[in-house]
This record gives structure tokens, sequence and C-alpha cells, in this order.
């Protein structure tokens, strides 16, 4: 990846892909949940420290048999079935770890999951005939007609705790790389005359990441995926391929976005509203038939009521907007309260900050704020008040108010024609 960032914390749709991980296995109900650290070891506990995760250390880094085996402390009281994942490979779903577990019969001690991709590559081949594995082969260590399978291993298994730990002591490390392999179990398990299966998914769902461009593969996966979820949905994606969701962002039905919109975390879209062209939006929650940008940026902490009306270049950021308010254009609304049915003319700011502290704006219901008004925080502007445009408010204007703080205008006849004469005089000397 060539980043500080541990690759495992490297996000797809804004979330760390470990964290989706971690997100689909909670949907399983796991008895204890143990992550495999190494290499930049503190940020991905840091990462998991809210999490109920144990944390297992592999130093020093020798192979992926030799890292399950670190959470055998973990797991030593433990009697059920450990199934085996990758930080790097994310977007496994809860249903494809379900069918691991139901392929785990009786007879079976090990499953292992499977997928068939356009390029085999150098991944490790199952040979199996009718589901039951016969041999497990590291591209490495493959002859050529093993090569020639077209079934790779992913790498991700389901095993008997009371199966692993033994099988585990036994593997040894004479390949080509020196590793111990994870894998290796089950050619011990054909060995002792028990039976390994392996099920097959989608190639996309194992996708691992090993660089940035794999990285941005796998979001485009992800993205597509969601993008045929919102359409399924009821949502109207125009230009689908142009709009980006993040891990959270709820839509309900009969919303449209226009091309061009990016979804940061933590927004949810209520019925009927239209996010247009170009906008960009995070945290924010969007109350139904509201109508947003094209060009706007709503950040975190915003909250539209029904009906309410955000324009072109408007940027929001914790800001309550009560039913049919308006900022239709050029506006930077922040840490304020804006009553029902409220117009913000264009170039209206909110001076919320002085450089050191945050300070609230509260406008009322029906109030109008003339164009190029800077309200300097914190002031409150009365229900029905009017703010003149070109104001600058530092005071609380009442209820049905008229505000209005800029000179008088002064008229000289004739003083532009005579100041051109003037320069144009002293430009010829």
């Amino acid at each position: 990846m060539k980043s500080a960032r541990h690759k495992v914390l490297h996000p797809i749709a804004g979330k760390a892909m470990l964290l989706h991980l971690l997100d689909s296995l909670q949907s399983l109900a796991p008895a204890r949940m143990v992550v495999v650290v190494g290499s930049a070891r503190e940020q991905v506990e840091t990462a998991v420290a809210a999490r109920n995760v144990s944390v297992a250390v592999q130093s020093p880094q020798l192979g992926t048999g030799h890292a399950v085996l670190q959470a055998k402390d973990a797991l030593s009281d433990f009697d059920g079935d450990i199934l085996v994942l990758f930080g790097d490979a994310p977007l496994v779903t809860a249903a494809t770890m379900r069918r691991l577990q139901a392929a785990l019969g009786s007879d079976v001690a090990a499953v292992v999951l499977g997928f068939r991709p356009d390029d085999a590559g150098a991944y490790g081949r199952v040979i199996a005939t009718a589901g039951v594995i016969t041999k497990m082969a590291e591209y490495k260590d493959a002859t050529p007609a093993e090569r020639a399978e077209t079934l790779c291993n992913s790498g991700l298994m389901l095993v008997r705790a009371a199966d692993l730990w033994p099988l585990l002591a036994r593997i040894g490390n004479a390949n080509a790389a020196g590793e111990y392999y994870l894998p290796d179990i089950i050619g011990l398990l054909i060995g002792d005359g028990r039976t390994a299966r392996v099920i097959e998914t989608d190639p996309d769902e194992v996708a691992g990441v090993n660089s940035r461009a794999e990285l941005a593969a796998l979001e485009a996966r992800w993205q597509a995926r969601r993008r045929i979820a919102a359409m399924a949905d009821g949502v109207t994606l125009i230009d689908p391929g142009s709009v980006f969701f993040a891990h959270d962002t709820a839509v309900a039905r009969d919303v449209t976005i226009e091309p061009f919109v990016v979804f940061g975390p933590g927004v949810n879209i209520a019925s009927g509203t239209t996010i247009r062209a170009h906008s960009h939006i995070e945290g924010a929650v969007i109350g139904e038939d509201c109508d947003i940008g094209p060009f706007a940026r709503l950040r975190p902490g915003t909250v539209l009521a029904t009906g309410v009306k955000i324009g072109n270049f408007v940027e929001t950021k914790k800001a309550a907007f009560a039913a049919g308010a308006k900022a239709n254009h050029l506006s930077y609304i922040g840490d304020a309260s804006i009553g029902a049915k409220a117009n913000i003319g264009a170039g209206t700011i909110t001076c919320n900050y002085d450089g050191y502290f945050k300070y609230k704006t509260v406008i009322g219901a029906g109030a109008f704020i003339g164009s190029n008004s800077a309200l300097v925080a914190p002031v409150n502007i009365g229900d029905g008040a009017i703010v003149a445009a070109g104001s600058t408010i530092t005071a609380d204007v009442g209820a049905n108010a008229l505000a209005l703080v800029r000179p008088v205008q002064q008229h000289k006849p004739g003083w532009a024609a005579a100041f051109r004469a003037r320069q144009l005089a002293k430009k010829q000397t």
C-alpha cells in the first residue's frame, strides 16, 4: 500500500476494511472475536478498542497458520467452531459465513471457501471431487497439473476448535516460502482419513487488497452493488455510476439523486427528496420532500425538516432547518437554528467562530434575511423579522422588526465623469 496506515484500516465506502468484516460477523452473534495483529499493531488495536474483540499478537510473522495459532490462548476455553477470515478481504457477507457453518456437518471436519477467478494467477488451488477436497496446493509448490485447476483457495475456512489447535501444532514449514501455511491442515485432515469440503462463492466477495489499485477496484465493486440495491429499493439514480454512497447511507424510496453526488458517513434521507448534481453530503438528516443543490455541501450536524430548500453553493454545518425554510444561494449557515418558512438571502453567512469558540445563531419562523447579510453570533432574529440586505447584525432583532445596518447612500451628480477625466489627464502626463 506504501502507506503509514495499516492495510486493513484503509477505507471502503468510508469505513475501514477490517470494520466491514467485523460488522458482518456481528450479525452471526459470535461467542468470541479475535483479531491477530502484527506490524503496526497499535493502529489496529486502537481501531477495535471500542468493540468486543480480543487481540492476539503475531511476532514474528511466520505465515497464516502461525497467525491463527496466536489466537489459541484467547480461545483456550472455547470448544465451538472457529471461522478464519482475513482483514484485507472485507466484502465476505454474513450469508456466506452461514453457508460455511451449514456445510460443517458431523461427517465434515473442515470447510474451505473457494472461488473461480478469471485469472487464477498465483492463488492456492483446491483439488476436489463433488465438493470433497482431495488436496490443497499453494501455487509456489503446485505441479503444472494442479496449477491448471481453476478452483482457488480464498484462505477462509471453518474448523472445529477441538481439531484446529492439534492440526496447527502438526504443520511444518518445508515449503518455498519457509512459512506455516494454514491450508496445510486440510492435507493433514485428509491424511487422517477425515473429510474436508469446499463451497464456492463469487470472486468479488473474497477479493483482497494489496495495493491502492486493488483498493480502488474493491471500492468500485462495493459501490456498484450498493447502487443496484438502492435502485431496487425505489431510489432513482439518474447516472448510477457517478453517485458514491458511504457504508451507512440510508435513502428512502422515491428519492431522486442526480449525477456526481457524494455521500460521506451518517446520512439519512427521507422520501420525496431530490439531491441535485455535484452535491456533497455527510452527517446529515434530510426530511421528506426537500430540494438540495446543485453544488450544495451539507456537513455533519445538519438536520432538515420537511420541504426545506438548500440551493446552489450553500454550505451548512450543525444547522437545523424547520419545515419550509430556504437558503437558496451562496450562503454559509453554521451552528444555527432556522425557523419554519424562514428565507435566507443570497450571500448570507452566520459568523459562528471567533477563532476560539463557536456561537449559535437563531432565526425565527418566517424571518427574511436579505442578501449579503452577516449575522455575528451569538444572535437571535425574531419570528417574522426582516434583516435588510447588506446588514451586519451584532445584536438581537425583535419579532416582526426591521434591522438595517448600513450607511446612508450618497449621490453626487457628475462625480464619476469628473473622476474619469482627472485620472485620464494624470495618465497622459
